[in-house]
């Protein structure tokens, strides 16, 4: 009975824990949900709920299209920076859906589980954009799992409201900086971990919106 319990846990045949949250992290139910949101101990995936202000979604916007980009990149490549002063990043999530649960979400997944403890335990005493931040321990490792897989071919259907992740790009060219100068600060570092969360991170180039 235990094997079975384990093999099915966070999956929809799962009873007692919310798929959901064990998937992505988040739920549209909330404190509300019948199933439990068992929240992990250690992982290497901090969640910061809210967190991306998309001016998209203002109905004072007056951007178009590059501008937003513009403002996306800027905010993509300043988190990122960030992230690396607690240790070697691996990836960064950052949310598209307009619906309550997800709008603004940014994950982010270190190497290392101290690296995203490190991170969440500094990072509930900071603010971002005038506003506090918090961050908790995130139960995603995988997000292909957490992704929607229409939202990349022909279109979600259910746009922004979806209940699995949209996640928003960042432009190919900000991708391929952030991973030279990433490849470049570990290499001068050397793969030590401690000598990493020590060293000055990479630094943001672009402007902030």
């Amino acid at each position: 009975m235990a094997n079975y319990l384990a093999s099915i846990f966070g999956t929809e045949q799962d009873k007692v824990n919310c798929s959901f949250y064990y998937k992505i992290g988040a739920c549209r139910h909330g404190d509300r949900c019948s199933r439990k949101h068992v929240k992990p101990s250690y992982s290497q995936t901090i969640l910061l709920p809210n967190l991306y202000q998309n001016p998209a979604y203002d109905p004072k916007n007056k951007m178009n299209a590059s501008q937003l980009q513009n403002h996306f990149d800027a905010f993509y490549e300043d988190f990122w920076c960030e992230m690396c002063k607690y240790g070697e990043l691996e990836e960064v999530v950052v949310c598209d859906n307009n619906n309550d649960h997800l709008i603004g979400n940014v994950y982010a997944r270190f190497k290392y589980e101290d690296s995203a403890q490190k991170a969440c335990d500094a990072l509930n005493s900071r603010w971002y954009a005038a506003r506090p931040i918090y961050c908790e321990l995130s139960p995603v490792t995988d997000f292909r799992e957490a992704c929607c897989r229409l939202n990349s071919g022909e279109g979600c259907v259910r746009g922004g409201f979806c209940n699995f992740i949209h996640r928003k790009e960042p432009s190919p060219e900000l991708e391929r900086e952030l991973e030279l100068s990433t490849k470049k600060w570990l290499k001068m570092r050397g793969r030590d971990e401690r000598s990493v969360s020590r060293s000055p991170s990479p630094e943001p180039t672009r402007k902030r919106y």
